[in-house]
């Protein structure tokens, strides 16, 4: 990744936005390195994602694309109904 991203748009592909921590964290990442454009693209999200993440990147530009909200998280923070582990998935881990 370049060290300087500013004036670049920088897009974040994550297929679950569970607890907001990896998003938050990624904002940021990329936020010191320049860049002021960012878009979060997730298949599902919960709610606790994404009231965590909009405190979280509070005077970041940032835009979250959902395909679906779904009900809530977990005890384990797990979205439910969710998809399952999409690492998992993804990888054949199981």
């Amino acid at each position: 990744m370049p060290t300087d991203l500013s004036g670049r748009q920088c897009f974040i592909i994550d297929p679950m936005l569970a607890t907001g921590g990896t998003l938050i964290a990624a904002c940021h990442y990329l936020t010191k390195r320049g860049a002021s454009d960012v878009t979060a693209i997730c298949l599902i999200g919960a709610p606790e994602g994404l009231t965590a993440v909009e405190k979280g990147t509070e005077g970041i530009d940032l835009k979250v694309v959902l395909g679906a909200l779904d009900e809530r998280l977990n005890e384990r923070g797990y979205i439910v109904p969710g998809l399952g582990d999409a690492g998992d998935r993804l990888y054949g881990t199981v």
